[in-house]
């Protein structure tokens, strides 16, 4: 039976047949107008049985606009592809396009302005502006950097980090009662998350905020006793560069300061008015699934971002609480292909409780306020339904995000299992680039059979937030490969920008035949773990150290052997000393760039060796091509492979053409 075909355009009408890639010259039939009419059209084909085998919707080139998101369920399981037509982009927008821009003078700058209705009636509030395709920020202070909380309220016992307020002081002149004071939001970053704290009220006399919300942690710097790092963002009275924008929630009125050559009268300003565009909704606890859709070449963009449904201003780790733009929750052998998702304000792809066999592939994630991919499904004390894995996540791009949500990361994987994540560029993200399980120690997890490999992760940190990786793991995960990924320049604020990072009980990895350098603390470090195999690595250019183990336990933490390990003045171990046993240590290579080697900062070459460790390692010259310039081939000579080092091939790492996908 041949394929079904639809159509939908913006010169459309949802009353006709869809059956036509353009209008009848009388205007009697014609495509659909919308991708909600679509799905129903679908529907009622397939409750009449007259849906052949497989159907596609074919998007005409254009903007769609949403006010809410499209809903797919059970009902519309059914072999059916979305996709653009050929030749044209089709874009999916929760944006509303804002006209009737007038001219003034604001805070002594050439200014646009418009009044918003909705606003002045409180019915709509957005928090985010996009310019001819590209994110406007709200006015913050101070312009570059951050100021410092000046005093907080201290933790007693044994709350230490965790010890939450709704309150600091701060140094003189760096906050004042500024014009809508409650719209203002003050953004501390300190340890691995960021806290965006709503001001409640604020007292000059002692220069004390206090917020409508608590923050997670202490308020103060990870590094020692300083204040927290935060900034301070939509506040009016900052409006004062080209590119800020401003929204009076009491009058209405929204302000913007051009770009140089930007013209009121032809600008596209979208601002969003959803905070979710697809929603693909089945019901795993009753059986019923939304199963074997795919949606391939579409754009989305455009959604709102709004804080987390509780009482704190922080979001959590890799800001977790925050949901993606495309939802999908009791979803099957699903789709996304293609796709381009950016201008939103959350999670790019969220994949939710009892997901199972679906595609995220050759996608681009970009411009988003949390992080590209997200998957989490019930953990192990849940519901086996609600279990969620067996996802591919691979050959997309990933970039440029964590805008409001500064801790997300570029794929956050917490309860799942049975993942490939592989062949993505993933880079310019201010936490991890890749996130893999979701359990602090050694209680069961369903984490595990995860294939981490040939991941292009760059550019990771920018020095905001501390305690990431590269590739960032957590808890027992049996059958956990991270396998030939290339990882540099992770850049931590104060501590523990590692290029890989097996943190709290992260056991039985494989970790092999991956390239990493330049970090601002070791290359690799694993915090405490059981049995994980670290072979044929190249670790390179540690900012202290390359190689470190924070805790000894009364297991085997890793055997670690055949790595190639190149340092520029730095020890290889850091804080490697008698104290720490139970691990394997033999067959690496280690080098030095610039004078003799250091094998740990705690004890001597020769103690080293008396301790057991590299019995048969040796010191010498890896002869790398140019690793000054990130190359790292080996030259047919190298001393490496008499170790039983075999060579790493990075010319397939990151996204693939098409026709190489698996």
């Amino acid at each position: 039976m041949p394929s079904t075909a639809l159509y939908v355009s913006l010169q459309g009408n949802d009353r006709w047949s869809g059956q036509l890639p353009e209008p009848k010259a009388d205007r009697t039939d014609g495509p659909l107008a919308t991708l909600g009419a679509a799905r129903n059209a679908v529907r009622e084909l397939k409750r009449t049985g007259r849906l052949s085998e497989a159907a596609t919707v074919f998007l005409r080139g254009g903007r769609y606009h949403l006010t809410a998101p499209v809903v797919f369920g059970p009902d519309d399981s059914a072999p059916v592809t979305y996709t653009s037509y050929a030749g044209e982009e089709a874009v999916i927008s929760g944006g509303r396009r804002i006209s009737g821009w007038q001219k003034e003078t604001v805070n002594g700058l050439a200014a646009w302005v418009v009044d918003i209705p909705e606003a002045a009636a409180g019915t709509w509030y957005f928090r985010q502006l996009f310019v001819n395709g590209q994110r406007r920020n709200r006015p913050r202070l101070p312009r570059e950097g951050f100021y410092r909380t000046l005093d907080w309220p201290v933790p007693r016992g044994d709350e230490y980090i965790f010890f939450g307020s709704k309150e600091f002081r701060t140094a003189p002149g760096e906050f004042k009662r500024w014009r809508n004071l409650t719209d203002v939001e003050v953004v501390l970053l300190h340890w691995w998350i960021e806290e965006r704290l709503p001001v409640a009220s604020f007292d000059e006399a002692t220069g004390t905020v206090i917020s409508s919300r608590k923050s997670r942690m202490e308020i103060r710097d990870e590094r020692d006793n300083r204040g927290a790092k935060y900034y301070i963002d939509n506040v009016f009275e900052a409006l004062g560069e080209p590119g800020d924008w401003y929204l009076d929630r009491q009058t209405g009125r929204l302000t913007y300061i051009p770009l140089p050559g930007e013209d009121p009268a032809t600008a596209e300003v979208f601002v969003p008015v959803t905070d979710q565009l697809l929603r693909l909704i089945g019901n795993p606890d009753a059986g019923r699934y939304v199963e074997y859709l795919r949606f391939t070449g579409i754009a989305f963009e455009h959604t709102e971002w709004r804080p987390a449904d509780n009482e704190y201003g922080g979001s959590g780790q890799a800001a977790a609480d925050i949901s993606g733009a495309i939802y999908c929750e009791g979803t099957r052998y699903c789709t996304f292909e293609d796709c381009r998702v950016a201008h939103v304000g959350g999670y790019g792809i969220e994949l939710g409780p009892g997901c199972s066999g679906n595609r995220i592939v050759g996608c681009e994630v970009t411009d988003t306020g949390a992080g590209g991919i997200k998957q989490n499904g019930s953990d192990g004390n849940g519901s086996v339904c609600r279990r969620t894995g067996f996802t591919r996540i691979t050959d997309n791009h990933l970039h440029h995000g964590g805008h409001v949500f500064h801790s997300a990361v570029g794929v956050l994987s917490m309860h799942a299992n049975d993942n490939v994540i592989s062949h993505n560029h993933i880079h310019d993200y201010y936490y991890s680039g890749v996130s893999c399980g979701w359990v602090w120690g050694y209680a069961e997890s369903v984490s595990k059979n995860n294939r981490i490999e040939k991941n292009h992760i760059h550019d990771i940190g920018h020095g905001w937030l501390s305690d990431m990786g590269g590739i960032y793991t957590l808890g027992v995960q049996l059958d956990t490969v991270l396998r030939g990924n290339l990882i540099h320049d992770v850049n931590a604020a104060a501590y523990g920008g590692w290029a890989i990072y097996p943190d709290e009980g992260s056991s039985h990895l494989v970790i092999e035949d991956n390239v990493c350098y330049r970090t601002s603390y070791q290359v690799f470090h694993q915090h405490y773990g059981r049995e994980n195999t670290v072979r044929n690595n190249i670790w390179a250019f540690g900012s202290k150290g390359n190689m470190r183990r924070t805790r000894n336990e009364p297991h085997v933490s890793f055997t670690i052997e055949r790595n190639v390990v190149l340092s520029n003045g730095q020890p290889i171990w850091w804080d490697s000393g008698p104290e720490h046993g139970n691990m394997f240590c033999d067959l690496n290579l280690y080098w030095c760039t610039d004078g003799p080697v250091t094998i740990s900062n705690c004890v001597s070459n020769q103690e080293w060796h008396s301790m057991g460790y590299d019995t048969h390692s040796i010191i010498a010259d890896p002869l790398f091509g140019d690793p000054a310039k990130g190359d790292f081939t080996l030259a047919d000579n190298s001393p490496a492979f008499g170790l039983g080092f075999r060579r790493i091939d990075l010319t397939d790492v990151g996204p693939r053409p098409k026709e190489q996908r698996e």
